[in-house]
């Protein structure tokens, strides 16, 4: 069965933060900065979950204001024992259903091919790199999506 896709709400906190430290690591955002991206909801942040009685996988947006026509996609992750099942597909899929007319830019680590795979199958093309961006020195890979007719 395919988990629901939603908005987030204050009670997935918990979950999202957990499951951002099994998927990042060092690079996991605190509990502290989690809690500032729910306070900007209303503002500029879209947050969507795949529910499966628990957070199987999340994606976050920087949607500006609409005369900007740039979105972010900040940060998405997947369960691990989740990967490979559709879920990413589905937040992608949801992710950029809310992005109609905008264009959306994301930076992947360079050696994440499964990121970059899932990425270039939505038609993201990749437009540069930030040098050593991430610890150890590995490049940042920034790619865009452009919603085609």
């Amino acid at each position: 069965m395919r988990p629901a896709i939603r908005p987030a709400v204050v009670d997935d906190l918990p979950g999202i933060v957990e499951l951002d430290q099994v998927c990042f690591g060092r690079e996991a955002w605190s509990s502290v900065a989690w809690e500032g991206e729910f306070e900007r909801l209303a503002e500029d942040r879209v947050i969507l979950v795949a529910d499966e009685g628990a957070v199987a996988g999340y994606v976050v947006l920087l949607v500006p204001p609409v005369q900007v026509d740039v979105v972010e996609l900040l940060r998405i992750a997947v369960a691990p024992d989740e990967r490979r099942t559709g879920i990413g597909r589905q937040l992608m899929t949801a992710a950029l259903a809310r992005c109609a007319g905008r264009t959306v830019l994301l930076e992947v680590a360079a050696g994440n091919e499964s990121a970059i795979g899932l990425y270039g199958g939505f038609g993201f093309d990749e437009i540069s790199r930030r040098r050593g961006y991430y610890a150890g020195g590995e490049d940042a890979v920034i790619m865009r999506w452009r919603e085609t007719a």
